[in-house]
Parts: structure tokens; C-alpha cells; sequence
């Protein structure tokens, strides 16, 4: 075959690799595509504009230890670390379509055999007329070399590009990621926080119900003396009194115990926490349009991190299809080498270079690099799961939570209405009692309806502000 006919066959394959370019479709569209526009019958045609979430929370408290955590919490200080390590990795990928160039010095010594090719014909060589007294060849020979080296992979087929794709878009996933975690870190500390409001609202609400009842024993005692009531009543209301000063001590601990929750998430040793007293009145964060569904795909730090890495693992894939492709590189070097340093600077005689490339594709046992191009395509498949997922699960929530508000509101409603009737039916049997028209037992159980129904509300106020923490949450507030 002559010269010019094989030229053509070379410049026909490469042109034939070239248009078999691989495309990978961006299917995640087709998500967005297939949300509903609204939140079922829930209908919201505007745009999601969520506050910020110092704006969200009207508790300057609570604020104060939410902007604690962010410098101090533990996961927070872990995400930012991992946003470092893939920070490193975009870094490292910036130069790959760059050649890379390489400072060497060195020095050796060689030795050859009397009786080998090199040892002949080095010895031959000395003999040579043409050489001078300096091209002389000692034995051992010594070997000096200082110079630049340089080798570059030329892009050809995008595979270095697609590893610049994916290591950027991991680093944006990790971005999301630390976003993800204080997303949740808010939510977390606001709901703990609420808990331990509503624990202290039991307790007063005990310690008012231990006045109360200590009063009753002070009247059903004088009442026994004067023969009115017998000892079952007295030991009733001191059995009652006494259950809960019980229920004050079980109410402390676990306030104890949420207070050094709250000193975990925000990297602290155990301390007292202050909080507001009235937490029956305390306003609820202010409300907000829900937006329609697509707006979830912006806002939802979960849902951001899941398309990132279906990007990543899509441009894997690239690079995998693309690593059955030809490699093209250039290695080249230029420095000063010498056998004997009373020469290595006499320049241009000592300076030494060489240029080479090379065009270098697999043939056989290419299982490798199957099984790379098929663990690439799984984990494409595994992210573009966990982004659908991701979706379906955001949409759930914000709906769940949507409900959940709702029908908090109404039932707080309802249970401030019993509460303020079964607060007014404690006076009406304690004066029943004292007039005599009334039994102990109905004073009994006038108070224990009201204590519960007092506690029922307070775990009432704190679900009205849960639903709205868990709303503001799954819209994706809470990071910005």
C-alpha cells in the first residue's frame, strides 16, 4: 500500500470516530414535565418567593441560636470540609486540557559489560578519528541531565472535558449538599426549640394545677373536720395533688434533656436556655403562597444536589463510552546532558531535546474498561432514581404539610374553646362544693379535664408551629 493511500485510510477512521460522537439526552426534563400545577386542590398560580429565615422566625431567641449553629454545629463544620474536598477536585481537573510541564535535574552512573553491545561499542567508538580528547567515553559512564519535560493528551473525543464536567458538577452537588444540611439544621433546632417552649408550658401549666389543688386539699380537710365530707375525699385530692407534682418532676427532666439537645446541634457543652414565658400567645411565623410545584425544582436543596449528580454521573458516562476511543499525546523534552560535568555547560553541544507522539487505542482485553463503561451507565441509572425520587418526595411533603397547617389551625381553634370552658367549670364546681351541691369526685374531675385539656392545647400550638416549620422546610426554606 503506498504512503498516500494509507494517509487517507488514517484521516477516513479518524473521521469515521469523530461522527460517532455519543449524545446523552437530558432526561430530567421529563420530571418537570410530568408535576401538576398545583398541590392538588390546593390551587397557587404565583411564583414561590420564600423569606429568608432571620425574616421567617419573628423569636429574636430562637434566631440568636440558629445563627450559633451555623458557625458551630458539628454536620455544618463537616459539610463545609466536604465542599473543600471537592473544591480540590475541580482544581486538580482545571488543567487536564493543559499540558503538563515538569522541571528535572538528575544524575547517574553506568557501568557496561566488556563483552556486551554497548560495552564494544563504546569502545570502538574512542577509537574513532573523528572524536576529540572531550567526546572521549569514560567506563563507567556518567550520566547528567538537567531540563524541562512535557506531555500533553489532546482532547480529542471530550473525554478530559467530560471529567471537568463531572468533578464540577460533584463540587456543586457538595455545595448543595452543605445547603441540604442547613436546610435541615433550622428546621431541626426550630422544632427542638418549640419543644422546649411547650415543655415549659406544661410545667406552668402543672405548677398552676398544684396551687389549685392544694387549695382543694385545704378545703376538703376543713370540710372533713367539720364532718361534711369523709377521709376517701382527702385522699383523693392529696392522691390527685401528688400525681402531679410527679408529673412536674418527669416535665423538668425532659426539659433538662431538650435543653442539652439544643447544646448539641449548636456545638456546646451543656448550659441553661433561655426562651420566651408565654408561649400560648406567641405569634406564629407569618404565611406565605406555596407556589406551584415546579418551584420546588429551584428551591429544594435535596432536589438540586440529586440533579447535580445526575449530571455528574452522566458525564461519567461520556467519559466511559469515550475511553474506547483513540488517545492521541505528545511527550517532549529539552534540557542540558552530558556524560562529564567539565562539559555539561558548553551549550549548544550539551543541549538535548526530543519530541514524540503517539496515537495509542485499545485492541484487546478491553474488560476493564467495559466494566467501567457499564458501572457508569448503573450509577447514571441509580442518580436519575434518586432525582425522580427526590421530586415525588418533595411534592408529597409540601402537599402533607399544606394539610397539616390547615387542619392544625382548626383544631387549635376548637381546643382554646374547650379549654376556656373547663377552666371556668373548675370555679363553678369549687363553689358547688363549698355550698355543698357538689361532690369531691366532680371538683376531681373538673380539674383533671381541665389540666388535660390545658396540656392538649399547648401540644396544639406547638403542632401549628411544626406544620409551618415543615412547610417553610420542604418548599426549601431555610438555606438561603
Amino acid at each position: 500500500m503506498c504512503k498516500s493511500n494509507l494517509y487517507l485510510l488514517i484521516l477516513f477512521n479518524c473521521l469515521f470516530l469523530v461522527s460517532c460522537k455519543i449524545t446523552i439526552p437530558t432526561d430530567n426534563s421529563q420530571i418537570a414535565s410530568k408535576l401538576p400545577k398545583s398541590f392538588g386542590t390546593m390551587v397557587d398560580s404565583s411564583r414561590l418567593n420564600l423569606p429568608d429565615w432571620k425574616e421567617y422566625f419573628s423569636d429574636s431567641i430562637l434566631v440568636s441560636l440558629i445563627d450559633e449553629a451555623m458557625v458551630n454545629n458539628f454536620e455544618m463544620q463537616d459539610a463545609i470540609q466536604r465542599i473543600e474536598s471537592y473544591r480540590s477536585q475541580v482544581v486538580l481537573n482545571k488543567g487536564v486540557l493543559l499540558p503538563d510541564l515538569q522541571i528535572n535535574t538528575s544524575a547517574g552512573v553506568r557501568k557496561f559489560g566488556d563483552y556486551t553491545i554497548d560495552g564494544v561499542g563504546n569502545y570502538d567508538t574512542n577509537f574513532s578519528p573523528n572524536l576529540n580528547s572531550k567526546q572521549k567515553l569514560p567506563n563507567p559512564v556518567p550520566d547528567y541531565y538537567f531540563g524541562f519535560q512535557s506531555s500533553w493528551e489532546i482532547d480529542l473525543w471530550g473525554k478530559l472535558r467530560s471529567r471537568k464536567k463531572a468533578a464540577a458538577a460533584r463540587f456543586l452537588s457538595s455545595v448543595q449538599g452543605k445547603n441540604l444540611v442547613q436546610s435541615t439544621l433550622v428546621a431541626l433546632i426550630a422544632n427542638v426549640y418549640y419543644d422546649l417552649l411547650e415543655q415549659k408550658a406544661e410545667l406552668n401549666t402543672l405548677n398552676d394545677n398544684i396551687r389549685l389543688q392544694t387549695r382543694a386539699v385545704e378545703i376538703v380537710n376543713v370540710q372533713k373536720q367539720t364532718g361534711q365530707v369523709n377521709q376517701l375525699a382527702v385522699e383523693i385530692l392529696e392522691a390527685q395533688l401528688l400525681s402531679s407534682q410527679e408529673s412536674t418532676i418527669r416535665v423538668e427532666q425532659s426539659i433538662f434533656e431538650i435543653e442539652n439537645e439544643l447544646n448539641f446541634l449548636l456545638g456546646r457543652l451543656p448550659q441553661p436556655i433561655s426562651s420566651v414565658t408565654d408561649f400560648l400567645t406567641l405569634p406564629l411565623p407569618q404565611a406565605f403562597h406555596s407556589g406551584v410545584p415546579s418551584d420546588l425544582l429551584v428551591h429544594r436543596p435535596d432536589i438540586q444536589q440529586a440533579e447535580m449528580e445526575l449530571k455528574a454521573s452522566r458525564a461519567d458516562l461520556f467519559s466511559a463510552k469515550q475511553a474506547f476511543f483513540p488517545s492521541f499525546s505528545i511527550s517532549s523534552s529539552l534540557g542540558l546532558q552530558a556524560f562529564s560535568a567539565s562539559v555539561f555547560f558548553e551549550a549548544p553541544a550539551s543541549v538535548a531535546y526530543s519530541v514524540m507522539g503517539g496515537l495509542t487505542a485499545p485492541l484487546l482485553n478491553r474488560r476493564v474498561l467495559k466494566s467501567q463503561l457499564l458501572s457508569a451507565n448503573a450509577e447514571k441509572r441509580r442518580a436519575y432514581i434518586d432525582y425522580e425520587k427526590k421530586v415525588a418526595n418533595g411534592f408529597i411533603e409540601v402537599f402533607n404539610s399544606l394539610k397539616n397547617a390547615e387542619n392544625s389551625d382548626r383544631m387549635f381553634a376548637l381546643k382554646s374553646q374547650e379549654v376556656a370552658i373547663l377552666r371556668q367549670s373548675i370555679v363553678t364546681s369549687a363553689d358547688l362544693f363549698i355550698s355543698g351541691r357538689a361532690t369531691y369526685l366532680e371538683v376531681v374531675n373538673a380539674q383533671k379535664n381541665a389540666l388535660q385539656s390545658q396540656l392538649e392545647l399547648a401540644e396544639l400550638k406547638k403542632r401549628q408551629f411544626k406544620a409551618r416549620i415543615d412547610l417553610y422546610k420542604s418548599l426549601g426554606g431555610g438555606w438561603k
